[in-house]
């Protein structure tokens, strides 16, 4: 599409108008919102492409083209001006296939569907959406600003757009010859930001200087803010439904001041995964009768779901102690064809926050009580996904956020109507960063930056130090997976990388796989980096063919990133970029190790296992020793079981177990345990019969890729067979040792082991008479198994006797990292990404039972204590409000330093005597049904109430820590809330006095949201954590700073005056201004703005309201 002509743009930065004169941001530049929400429009319709990321925060708009938007027989028309008639074309193999939309009933919105990506392994993902009660033929005359489009004249970086030489029909912004050599020595992850700068540039949120600014990285870092736009942004539910409801209220606040609530849409490409709301109510063996982790009300379970499968019987639980059915199961033989059955595959669930249980009944009675207890939630969600552009909601039962955001949603590079440019998402879940190893950038931050990312706002961020993490040497063949990761995040931490971004090169890169990746990048808030990059290369893009990318894609994928210079390639001879400091680990020197034999901190080198445990017997009683006496230490007890005589010495392994709870996230290790069972099967190898062996799969995804892989049956001939889900061997759920077992054991005072792959091994945990018990990786598990020893060298002793009665070493039979890696990709990720297609393509049954309204606003239930309009919105307006003085204001709390937002943001249970339990009380609910606060962020009136709640506030009125304060007018010592409730009443405006470091912490958007609808004005501190300082200019409350060497208490200050503060009309970044209080006392602050943006949000009361108002 040829971009329209330039036009000379006025040096105020306004753009011409035909129809009226442009009176700013809060006049008619909300035409400018209409004619880009009209082009969004058209992209979900398929018309045209989807807006560029500055759509809704452009303020100097260019130079404008007239058009005319219109529907004729159901179908978009956007003609005119230099565009002509504007279509859109399928689009083979693009990043998200082709998307159309079928008029229904003649409406303006029909039912939207995704294709598959050129024919690959991703499913399609279909909406309906309401019909509109609007002609069919309806035109509008609106008008276009060519600044909307990522072809834009007027752009100073336009002249940088370049077509692609292997595929000319595409086009991108070539910044490797916008930086020249500065661009080559940047860090790849900072080359991401500088793309987005140009691309993003529109002279008001991102501005010329913020892309230099990037681009001198190496000077500027740590010293200048930047801008970021992220591609897309992914919600998990609990964070995701204030933003929506926020977006609910927008709808009905817009509609309030004569606006068009349709207009209101999410500006960002928005994903929802409904996938923290799942509770274990039910489970087989080891987890019975699971407390409620979230609370609320636990109503009786209806009759079983005609949903429900034909149920078969249960394997076998081979007298596992955690049962308590009548499976009717004795000892499982060990004998040639004594294979597990097959346990049916279950639904993908997170390793970092649930483990619920697999058995097909048991998840039907949780899905059930899920959709019971989350109703209201479940059915605002399907409401969002009915009425609102720009989202889509991935309902309950698909997957967690960070595995669909992985598998499905991630596109590496996005294809928008043939323009690319690099995949990037922010996140409200911490795991977000897992997509660093697809070379993506993103990471998590809080509600409030994903939600102003929502409505079009940049990130903004200190421009970040990186540091380079190089890995270089070969991998040991016994290494796995996690002694990788674990070894590499323990240098990280020792590194001090908290707050920076860590990006990894050298020749050792290529050796992990892309799990390995994710899983190292995934361990970010072990180590404290924003992220973990992995640039794209050649692993990844064997990956991603794997994962459903077709060939057409994955051409494009790779022309584009080596044209922009993101394409990693060990063989090049381009310099490595430069980092702030260079963390270099030795891939060699990583060797595997155990941990024990009482506690998990102490760890052994896996090749000193034998001389250690030998240590342990001489050492005294003890946290490790054992204090066997040196002529007691070569004691043989002969036992008969089954028919057969065997010797039990000390370190000899009676319980093994393999668990995978910690290892879901990576396939790798248990794949390696399989791998293992079965060269050691066909060599002939066999694992004493008195061995408990277990296999407890953390969810039904592993023991989907075991079968898949072909190895589940090699690991039960082992005796290794599923006999659940859930914590089992760790928790201390062991099946009772044989009888002639722990007699021989107790008679000869052996000091007997156990080994498991879990975290827990004290002693005495497994069994009273294992007092040696050792963590091990589940490949190490099976080793030491069959072994029946953990008195081994490995290196110098054979695991035991093959056929033919030769001798078989661990080094025989332990796979290589290339057969993981070729199983991983080829078996395991083809599956997963095959399953969770058919489950995007299927849908769920229940969500799509599932009833909900189809109105334009949401019809709110004036009863419901989960879901509330909240008052953000009360004062909405066209013209914003001149900003005005705080006049004889009350201290609301008197504050120390390091005040964090776990003290100011409501969290976790409600206590029975807090102001928000009283506020659930009186709309009828017993304590049992209050549930968390986390399950009731939707409701401002229960989150006001809970901010500064917490028990630990240390509030200088009151003296000790107590959420309460005082009212002044009164003097009464009251919540929190109701002193504030008193004040509002009362028309008296409240501020915070605080010291250092006020609002450190994690983000969280209701530290801000709270003290706003609590009604203060202003916190005057001696510093603030940055984050939480742009999120109290976000919601409209004043950040101010006491002066260098000034505080509270030099200034005499006692928090019992009334204080006033007089702002200009004319507020100037970091600008000083005068505060006078009720005493005679006049002392100055600083208002802590850093840029125009943020004045601006502040003047519109906000992000929400500045958004908001750009609609009217």
């Amino acid at each position: 599409m040829a971009p329209p002509p330039a036009r000379t743009r006025p040096q105020s930065g306004h753009a011409p108008s035909r129809s009226r004169p442009r009176r700013g941001l809060t006049g008619s530049s909300a035409r400018a919102l209409v004619i880009a929400i009209a082009r969004a429009a058209a992209a979900r319709s398929g018309l045209l492409p989807p807006p560029p990321q500055s759509l809704a925060r452009s303020r100097a708009l260019s130079s404008r083209a007239r058009c005319t938007v219109s529907r004729e027989r159901g179908a978009l028309r956007l003609r005119g001006g230099a565009l002509g008639a504007v279509s859109r074309e399928p689009r083979g193999g693009g990043a998200r296939g082709a998307v159309s939309r079928e008029p229904r009933g003649g409406g303006a919105r029909g039912a939207v569907s995704r294709e598959p990506r050129g024919g690959g392994a991703r499913g399609a993902v279909s909406r309906e959406l309401p019909a509109r009660r609007r002609s069919p033929a309806r035109s509008l005359t609106l008008t276009w600003s060519p600044a909307m489009d990522p072809h834009r004249t007027g752009s100073p970086y336009q002249p940088a757009i370049e077509a692609l030489e292997s595929h000319p029909e595409k086009k991108f912004y070539n910044v490797s010859k916008l930086g020249g050599a500065k661009y080559d020595s940047l860090p790849y992850s900072i080359r991401v930001l500088f793309e987005s700068s140009v691309r993003n540039c529109d002279g008001f949120l991102v501005k010329e200087t913020d892309a230099m600014n990037i681009l001198d990285w190496k000077t500027k870092q740590n010293h200048v803010e930047v801008p970021f736009c992220p591609a897309r942004v992914v919600l998990q539910d609990f964070t995701g439904i204030p933003a929506m409801v926020d977006f609910a209220a927008m709808r009905e606040a817009v509609r309030n001041a004569g606006g068009d609530p349709v207009k209101v849409n999410p500006a960002c490409p928005t994903d929802l995964t409904v996938d923290h709301s799942l509770q274990i109510d039910f489970s087989k063996c080891a987890i019975q009768n699971a407390p409620n982790p979230g609370g609320g009300e636990q109503r009786p379970l209806a009759r079983l779901s005609p949903l429900k499968p034909p149920l078969r019987k249960p394997p076998p639980c081979r007298g596992h102690s955690g049962c308590r059915g009548s499976c009717g199961a004795g000892e499982a033989g060990r004998g040639p064809g004594a294979f597990s059955a097959q346990i049916e595959n279950t639904p993908i669930l997170c390793p970092f926050h649930l483990q619920p249980v697999p058995e097909p009944e048991t998840v039907l009675k949780n899905q059930e009580m899920e959709f019971g207890r989350n109703r209201e939630r479940l059915q605002f969600f399907k409401w969002s996904s009915k009425v609102f552009e720009n989202i889509s909601i991935i309902p309950p039962e698909t997957g967690t956020a960070h595995q669909v955001n992985l598998e499905y949603l991630s596109r590496v590079v996005f294809d928008v109507k043939d323009f690319l440019h690099p995949d990037s998402v922010v996140g409200t879940d911490s795991h977000t960063t897992m997509v660093n190893g697809l070379g993506i950038l993103g990471w998590g931050v809080g509600g409030i930056e994903t939600e102003a990312v929502m409505l079009g706002m940049p990130l903004t961020l200190t421009l970040p130090e990186v540091v380079g993490c190089e890995l270089t040497g070969t991998v040991s063949p016994f290494a796995t997976s996690i002694d990788i990761v674990l070894s590499i995040t323990k240098h990280l931490r020792q590194a001090d990388v908290a707050g920076k971004f860590v990006e990894f090169f050298g020749s050792g890169v290529s050796q992990l796989s892309v799990a390995d990746r994710t899983t190292i990048a995934n361990m970010c808030p072990e180590y404290g980096a924003i992220l973990s990059f992995f640039p794209v290369d050649n692993v990844t893009l064997k990956h991603l063919k794997h994962a459903g990318f077709d060939k057409a894609k994955l051409e494009v994928t790779e022309a584009y990133l080596k044209a922009v210079k993101l394409f990693r390639n060990d063989e090049s001879s381009s310099r490595e970029p430069e980092y702030s400091q260079v963390v270099q680990v030795s891939l060699s020197s990583i060797i595997p190790y155990v941990s024990g034999p009482k506690r998990s901190q102490d760890r052994v080198a896996v090749n000193n296992m034998k001389s250690d445990f030998q240590a342990c017997l001489n050492e005294k009683s003890g946290v490790k020793g054992f204090q066997i006496a040196a002529e007691k230490q070569n004691d043989i007890v002969p036992v008969q079981y089954e028919g057969n005589e065997y010797k039990l010495s000390h370190g000899c392994v009676v319980i093994a177990a393999v668990i995978s709870c910690t290892n879901n996230c990576n396939p790798s290790v248990m794949l390696a345990a399989g791998l293992l069972a079965k060269k050691a099967v066909e060599a002939g190898l066999v694992v004493k019969p008195y061995i408990r062996t277990s296999l407890s799969p953390g969810s039904g995804m592993v023991t989907h890729y075991l079968s898949s892989s072909g190895v589940l049956p090699y690991l039960s001939k082992l005796g290794f067979e599923v006999v659940g889900y859930g914590c089992s061997t760790c928790v201390g759920n062991t099946a009772p040792l044989p009888e002639a077992i722990r007699n021989a054991i107790k008679q000869g005072d052996i000091i007997a082991c156990g080994v498991l792959s879990g975290t827990k091994n004290f002693e005495g945990r497994l069994c009273d008479c294992v007092r040696a018990n050792y963590l091990a990786s589940p490949p190490l598990v099976v080793a030491y198994a069959i072994a029946g020893t953990v008195q081994i060298d490995f290196d110098t002793e054979p695991l035991g006797t093959g056929f033919n009665g030769k001798s078989i070493y661990l080094r025989d039979i332990w796979p290589t990292r290339q057969e993981l890696h070729t199983v991983e990709e080829e078996r395991v990720i083809s599956s997963m990404f095959k399953e969770l297609k058919e489950k995007m393509e299927k849908g769920n049954k229940r969500w799509n039972l599932l009833e909900a309204p189809e109105s334009t606003l949401f019809p709110w239930d004036l009863k419901s204590t989960y879901i509330r309009c909240p008052s953000f919105f009360d004062k909405l307006a066209k013209e914003a409000v001149p900003s005005q003085a705080v006049e004889n204001a009350h201290v609301l709390l008197f504050l120390g330093d390091s005040v964090t937002t776990d003290h100011i943001s409501p969290a976790g249970s409600i206590a029975r005597s807090s102001a928000a339990a009283k506020y659930l009380t009186s709309k009828g609910l017993t304590p049992r049904e209050f549930n968390s606060y986390g399950a009731r962020r939707g409701n401002d009136a229960v989150m006001t109430r809970g901010t500064f709640a917490n028990i630990k506030l240390l509030n200088k009125f009151i003296g000790k820590p107590a959420p309460k304060t005082i009212h002044f007018p009164s003097g009464q010592t009251l919540d929190v809330f109701e002193a504030a409730e008193l004040y509002q009443k009362e028309g008296i405006p409240v501020i915070i006095l605080a010291g250092k470091k006020y609002g450190l912490g994690s983000s969280r958007d209701w530290a801000a949201k709270g003290p706003f609808l609590l009604g203060v004005k202003a916190v005057l501190a001696e510093s603030y954590e940055k984050v939480h300082r742009s999120q109290l200019i976000g919601i409209g409350i004043a950040p101010l700073q006491f002066r260098p060497g000034e505080n509270p208490s030099t200034l005499g200050l006692t928090g019992r005056e009334q204080f006033s503060i007089l702002f200009p009309s004319e507020l100037l970044p970091r600008m000083t201004l005068d505060v006078k209080t009720s005493t005679g006392k006049v002392f100055s602050v600083i208002a802590l703005f850093e840029n125009n943006v943020e004045i601006t949000l502040y003047k519109n009361g906000g992000s929400l309201n500045f958004v908001a108002r750009r609609f009217l």
